[in-house]
């Protein structure tokens, strides 16, 4: 062998991460999962379902060289991730923004890897995207133009809208952030905005019932912990008092809501394993970048359009990725 090849490759055993020969060794290595959805949520289980296929791509299988130590649902978030960090895990995966505040204030140590985050930045949980710098990196699901699109989007789908409901957790930072958007692109055209919904579902119910009493109303669902673990309830609400609704994930299309425009989060989800296996193998949440979504859909269901006596123009047909029949 060649010198210069020989003090290459002993170079490169110098500094092979310990995680990687870990691995290699059969040595268990422990991840915590943090969902602030019921666990019997499908959403909730079509992304953990996603993760957990992509990570075992990567080389990890449950019960060989990995444990996965799981906390669900959203009534303690702040005890379920003072939880987990106190098992000292390798590395955490939470997925929505309530998750990673409350890992935030239980560490800044361990390793994060998110999905499903809006605003991150502003969020305070990285310095940028480019460069995290602390102990938290992940995957945005959309950023604040989203609120543009909404909005341009009900409009489409049913002209006569004057006034529009935005179903948000008032303290959820990114649902803030786009709420703002909502209502700055409304007002240029005209339209009235409301903030509806709240912390729970009796929050969602009363505002909802009251925003429907006017007329020439519609909904527009932000994505977030509230919303989806209460989708159901939203998309029945807005059937009952036949309010055009569009929403944040494709979930609540094929729930029988009206429209959808958002980012895959399934796809996000399969990029986070990725980042989960690269830190298992060494490398540091500071230096890999936040990515944005890369994937979008457009979902319709033409079934409930039709039960709100709505025509969906054909411009907006050939625009979608999907359509429910």
């Amino acid at each position: 062998m060649k010198r210069r090849k020989f003090i290459t490759l002993a170079g490169g055993m110098a500094v092979w991460p310990l995680a990687l020969r870990a691995q290699q060794s059969g040595q268990m290595r422990r991840i915590g999962v943090l969902i602030p959805l019921a666990k019997d949520n499908s959403e909730a289980q079509a992304r953990i379902t996603a993760f957990l296929q992509a990570i075992q791509r990567l080389g990890w299988t449950e019960g060989r060289n990995l444990h996965i130590e799981y906390r669900w649902g959203s009534d303690d978030l702040q005890k379920a991730a003072t939880e987990l960090v106190a098992l000292s895990p390798d590395v955490i995966f939470a997925t929505n923004t309530p998750a990673v505040s409350a890992l935030q204030q239980a560490t800044r140590s361990l390793p994060i890897v998110f999905t499903n985050v809006g605003d991150p930045v502003g969020g305070g949980f990285v310095a940028s995207l480019a460069k995290p710098g602390g102990n938290i990196t992940g995957f945005t699901v959309y950023d604040y133009s989203f609120g543009a699109k909404w909005v341009e989007l009900l409009k489409e789908i049913a002209p006569y809208v004057t006034h529009i409901g935005v179903i948000r957790d008032p303290t959820v930072t990114a649902n803030i952030g786009v709420l703002g958007v909502i209502q700055s692109v409304a007002r240029s055209v005209g339209l009235e905005v409301s903030p509806l919904g709240g912390r729970d579902a009796k929050d969602i119910e009363q505002t909802v019932t009251e925003f429907a009493g006017g007329s020439n109303r519609g909904l527009i669902a932000v994505g977030g912990p509230l919303t989806i673990n209460n989708r159901d309830l939203i998309i029945s609400l807005a059937a009952r008092h036949r309010l055009p609704t569009v929403y944040a994930f494709r979930s609540f299309v094929t729930g029988g809501g009206l429209i959808s425009y958002a980012s895959d989060p399934i796809d996000e989800n399969r990029q986070a394993a990725r980042y989960v296996d690269r830190i298992l193998k060494g490398e540091k949440p500071a230096d890999l970048p936040v990515q944005s979504a890369t994937k979008y859909e457009l979902v319709i269901n033409l079934k409930t359009a039709k039960a709100l006596g709505l025509t969906v123009p054909p411009s907006l047909l050939s625009r979608a990725d999907e359509i429910i029949e």
